[in-house]
């Protein structure tokens, strides 16, 4: 009984951890467009145009690698999009992420059915695999949770990292947690805020792509059709629980792998499977009515900046 319990815990950690990859990899992307005044809620088709890219490239290419550089482009390019809408053109924030996320749709589906026919999902393609860690393999307990992992989950970890000690220990992190706060202010630093601005929001598509890339060919090794599944929305919600942090971000992040976790191993009970296929948007509401009352968002974002304007 002991052991089963055990087993059963081992199995919900490990399962939360690989679900909150792609979480976490588009929730630090919102975090840096965030950060510089931009509302991110393209990022679900963001992570959409990364996961049909990464498969496409992997498909060109035969190498799973190559397919995750297709899949950062993609998502960059969405990226930039968003980025010319709402910095360039002026569009409302909100309504630039709906029309990214429509088009990242439409867009994977139109181009299944002119690649492979098929407006379902693609074939299988060469996928990334799990790297085998040997100084972790044999610890008690660790060793079956990390001892065999996916490369972008070690890709992630090295990212929360370097995004926290960018954001908050580099003249560049200054800059961009100014111009979310205060653009004006920002502007008349000499701080060109347009340009940074234009990066941050660049950098969150091409981490979008990556979390994309992670649900074709970094787990099932093939595109489907929305087969992000609202995990970009998720992700919105992992920002604002982590309070625009990248660490914090991460702990929202396994807090939804979790939900998810553990709504795929209630199944086996006799339970509503609709009930318990809620469960994880059920979190993502519940979380988003407490952070609104303990987490203040950067003070610019969602506002144009024009400059010359006081």
């Amino acid at each position: 009984m002991k052991n089963s319990i055990v087993d059963l815990i081992i199995s919900l950690i490990s399962g939360s951890l690989r679900i909150s990859i792609p979480i976490a990899f588009g929730a630090l992307g919102a975090t840096f467009a965030e950060r510089s005044g931009i509302i991110s809620l393209g990022l679900e088709g963001m992570m959409l145009s990364g996961a049909f890219f990464g498969t496409l490239g992997s498909y060109i290419t035969g190498n799973a690698y190559a397919g995750l550089l297709f899949a950062m482009a993609g998502g960059g390019v969405f990226g930039l999009i968003h980025a010319l809408l709402t910095i360039k053109f002026k569009t409302d924030h909100v309504i630039s992420g709906v029309g990214i996320n429509l088009l990242g749709q439409g867009l994977t589906t139109v181009l299944l059915q002119v690649i492979w026919g098929n407006r379902g999902k693609s074939p299988e393609v060469s996928g990334l695999g799990n790297i085998r860690l040997p100084f972790m393999y044999n610890v008690p307990f660790l060793g079956k949770m990390l001892g065999s992992v996916s490369p972008l989950f070690i890709i992630m970890i090295a990212v929360i990292i370097v995004s926290w000690i960018l954001l908050y220990k580099t003249v560049f992190g200054l800059r961009i947690r100014v111009i979310g706060e205060n653009p004006q202010a920002a502007d008349t630093l000499g701080i060109d805020v347009y340009k940074i601005q234009y990066i941050c929001v660049v950098l969150s598509g091409v981490l979008a792509g990556i979390g994309g890339a992670y649900l074709s060919i970094g787990d099932i090794n093939m595109f489907g059709r929305d087969m992000v599944a609202g995990r970009g929305y998720i992700a919105v919600a992992a920002t604002i629980f982590g309070g625009w942090n990248p660490a914090g971000v991460f702990v929202g992040s396994l807090l939804f792998g979790l939900a998810q976790s553990l709504q795929i191993r209630l199944q086996v009970f006799k339970i509503p499977v609709q009930f318990v296929q809620m469960l994880p948007y059920i979190v993502t509401i519940l979380v988003l009515m407490l952070s609104r009352k303990s987490q203040r968002g950067p003070g610019a974002v969602g506002k144009h900046f024009i400059r010359g304007e006081s």
